[in-house]
């Protein structure tokens, strides 16, 4: 008897390295208390993110292997708790041998959700460690969080959450800590100045910027520069005002950084893509039953200047789709290091029970019909850094994207033989 219908009223395209993100709704037939003792056993969500495997996969074969025993083998088993429910559900989906299609806990899938939609329920500030003290440190106050409205600065050390002492924590730690339900509250202590500053902040829904740009004087040219950190549902929208307001402000051409950034939504990927290419495929994507889709640009793009991409080993999946619709319709020189070599598509499904399933439903080809899965994208100009040159960055992160940068530097020098 099957018994759960899914329903998908919305399906955004979508994650990591392109998730589609599918709104499901998974409900259970209607009947009697048995049905009911069974929604709320933990093999009711094992059945759920099966049966969603069994129809979305992108291989029909399952890795060569029985997927109907594996359901099997799945539902006969006696579980203690959920925690060995999922322990069996992560153990069954390594057998397609897949890391991008697993299982997440509700904090994982929370998290992850979190991250795609570039919001998070916070105070709104990024922190770091200082190198030398080990201390936890404001790195910045997030513009229209409860932290700037609060008068968080740069700098601020960061003594005590909620009364609990911050020393020893990691940045990971601390941050979930401060994170809560919206219109909560967390007490932070801080140090500015050797004075302790006591701040008592309401959570709010705030938004994680995921561009930075800004006006370069380089010799004669003014170039636009972009760092777009993550491809949230926020992307784009913050794209095409970065890409408005330095033509505004006469850039004579563009620079565009997607080193270090993973990936994220697939529509994101391709509606960038159509900022920067007046015609011409971005991306194709063939399906578990070979039905293969071409997107394409549809002449909207807000300039054709000269645009350089910087990319390295951390840019991976949509961030690859972007420079690889850049490179093949000859839009842009890319420059830097190889990329990830990812070239899958997920799907994000929500469980019954909070928890979460990213599962791949695609294969992705460059416009020229390249498989870059495992390979990544060659860039035009190849420039790695050392270890001496990574490390003096990485103690020295006001030198990224300067001349003191060799890649930044590179493609200003490859930008002004364009112009």
């Amino acid at each position: 008897m099957k018994l759960f219908k899914s329903f998908a009223p919305a399906q955004a395209a979508l994650f990591a390295g392109a998730i589609a993100t599918t709104f499901s709704l998974s409900l259970i037939a209607p009947g009697s208390s048995v049905r009911a003792a069974w929604q709320d056993s933990p093999k009711a969500v094992v059945d759920q993110a099966w049966q969603i495997v069994n129809r979305e996969y992108v291989d029909p074969s399952f890795n060569q292997q029985d997927w109907q025993e594996v359901r099997s083998e799945l539902l006969r088993a006696d579980y203690g708790d959920r925690e060995d429910a999922y322990e069996a559900l992560r153990t069954a989906l390594k057998t397609l041998e897949d890391p991008y299609t697993r299982f997440m806990d509700q904090k994982q899938y929370e998290s992850l959700t979190d991250q795609t939609s570039g919001e998070l329920s916070g105070v709104g500030m990024r922190l770091t460690e200082d190198e030398k003290t080990k201390v936890l440190t404001v790195a910045s106050p997030i513009k229209n969080s409860p932290a700037m409205a609060a008068g968080v600065k740069a700098g601020d050390q960061i003594l005590k959450i909620d009364g609990v002492s911050t020393k020893g924590m990691t940045v990971e730690e601390a941050a979930e800590k401060i994170r809560g339900q919206e219109g909560s509250q967390v007490e932070l202590e801080f140090s500015r100045e050797g004075k302790s500053i006591v701040r008592k902040l309401t959570r709010a829904r705030v938004e994680i910027p995921s561009i930075e740009f800004s006006i370069r004087q380089e010799g004669p040219e003014r170039v636009g520069y972009i760092r777009l950190s993550q491809f949230t549902s926020h992307a784009a929208e913050e794209m095409q005002a970065a890409i408005k307001e330095l033509n505004s402000e006469g850039a004579d051409a563009f620079v565009l950084d997607l080193r270090g950034n993973p990936g994220g939504l697939l529509y994101a990927a391709i509606d960038i893509s159509r900022m920067w290419i007046q015609e011409g495929d971005i991306v194709k994507t063939v399906d578990r039953d070979e039905k293969d889709d071409k997107i394409k640009a549809n002449n909207t793009a807000l300039t054709d200047l000269p645009l350089a991409v910087l990319v390295d080993k951390g840019s991976a999946s949509s961030s690859e789709i972007l420079s690889g619709a850049l490179q093949d319709n000859g839009r842009a020189t890319i420059v830097g290091t190889t990329t990830f070599g990812k070239a899958l598509v997920q799907s994000l499904h929500p469980l019954a029970d909070g928890s979460g399933i990213a599962v791949t439903i695609a294969h992705y080809y460059t416009p020229k019909g390249t498989d870059i899965s495992k390979k990544g994208i060659k860039p035009d100009v190849e420039v790695s850094l050392s270890e001496q040159e990574q490390e003096r960055l990485a103690n020295n992160p006001e030198a990224i994207a300067t001349m003191e940068d060799p890649q930044y530097a590179k493609a200003i020098e490859l930008l002004r033989k364009a112009n």
